[in-house]
């Protein structure tokens, strides 16, 4: 508690500037909270799911069966079930289906990490911001006698070097924040683009096979005619 307390008068020390760089702070923090939490809920995606895609001897009802094991709003299973669910229509249109599903999943990830990403530039100009406020007290006591005040001096000096680093403190979490879910979001997104390309080839060959049987069923119809 007094380790509490010491902390919170040194950060007084820093001045006005202080306030508003802790709302950005709090901000940031709730923004990492909810975005961990989101991320972990719909990026699951199981190592049987990915196995059973990635199977030359694959099957559709298993995948669907899959599916239903994970979380309605599961990014994987929104993007897999919009193929499989137009997986009877052309080739072309089950791509263009799962390109639009996959770029409203990245709208989702997205979401919030424009706040981040404002902070790791904004946090460390307001910590330059009191930099300067403190350092004009500092030379506004020096300049307003022939006599140095120490303690004042001292004072706008602390409140200087504290905003600053208050200031660096929060813009370097927040970009360390920003950056793993960037990664996260990135390896999401090519995990999508593969395991999409499969069910597009799985598909395919489907059709093919379906095309073949329907070809020599009109072959033997004409020649028994």
């Amino acid at each position: 508690m007094q380790e509490l307390t010491a902390a919170w008068v040194a950060l007084k020390l820093g001045g006005a500037m202080v306030y508003p760089l802790l709302i950005v702070g709090g901000l940031a923090l709730i923004i990492i909270v909810d975005r961990a939490a989101v991320y972990m809920s719909i990026l699951h995606l199981p190592k049987t799911l990915t196995n059973l895609i990635e199977a030359r001897d694959f099957s559709w009802t298993e995948l669907e069966a899959g599916m239903l094991k994970l979380r309605p709003n599961n990014a994987y299973r929104r993007f897999l079930g919009a193929i499989a669910q137009n997986r009877n229509q052309p080739a072309w249109w089950v791509e263009s289906r799962a390109g639009d599903e996959a770029a409203s999943i990245e709208g989702s990830l997205n979401r919030g990490l424009w706040v981040l990403e404002t902070v790791v530039t904004g946090a460390p100009l307001m910590g330059l911001l009191g930099t300067i406020t403190g350092m004009m007290q500092a030379f506004r006591v020096i300049g307003a006698s022939s006599l140095v005040a120490p303690t004042q001096v001292t004072a706008g000096v602390a409140q200087a070097l504290i905003a600053t680093a208050l200031g660096l403190l929060i813009a370097i979490f927040a970009l360390f924040a920003f950056n793993f879910f960037a990664r996260a979001q990135s390896r999401a997104l090519d995990r999508m683009e593969r395991l999409g390309s499969r069910l597009i080839d799985h598909l395919r060959l489907d059709q093919q096979g379906l095309e073949e049987k329907l070809t020599r069923i009109s072959v033997a119809v004409g020649g028994a005619s």
